[in-house]
């Protein structure tokens, strides 16, 4: 049985012979029960602060939670940035050796492309001189055919 103040106050002592000093009870049970009270009080007090602790602890253990979360998010975040600049970066790379490739394998058929024009304008050459020197060939054939009958020609006159 919890007692109370008002228990205490209203508590009554039966009267013997020869018993106790009823002011002297009275006095001590009143002072037993004012140091009550003030317990009680000072109890309920610390009760109510550490509700507000309690409170308080779980709005911190809250809040380092979604810090957490959101600490694990943005790390999250971050790998995912890195991997995909690491797949961009890859991606760009074999896009560019894609391109150097592409640029050399056409400047190698360029180079195939003028030397072959090389050779068909050397050969164009060539056959350009020959006929050429057909031409002259034919053209001093025909002086010396003219000579030849212009000394006819004379020796006949």
């Amino acid at each position: 049985m919890r007692i109370t103040p008002m228990d205490i106050q209203q508590k009554q002592f039966p009267m013997k012979f020869r018993g106790f000093d009823v002011e002297e009870v009275y006095a001590f049970l009143e002072v037993v029960r004012e140091e009550m009270e003030d317990l009680l009080r000072e109890n309920a007090n610390l009760k109510e602060n550490v509700q507000r602790s309690e409170n308080h602890i779980k709005e911190y253990k809250d809040m380092e939670t979604t810090l957490r979360e959101t600490l694990m998010t943005a790390q999250q975040m971050v790998e995912d940035y890195k991997t995909n600049a690491r797949k961009e970066a890859e991606l760009l790379l074999k896009e560019a050796e894609l391109r150097a490739d592409n640029m050399i394998k056409e400047s190698q058929e360029k180079v195939i492309k003028i030397h072959e024009d090389i050779v068909d304008l050397k050969g164009i050459r060539r056959h350009f001189k020959e006929e050429l020197k057909r031409l002259i060939e034919s053209h001093l054939r025909m002086l010396a055919h003219d000579n030849d009958r212009d000394a006819e020609e004379k020796d006949v006159a």
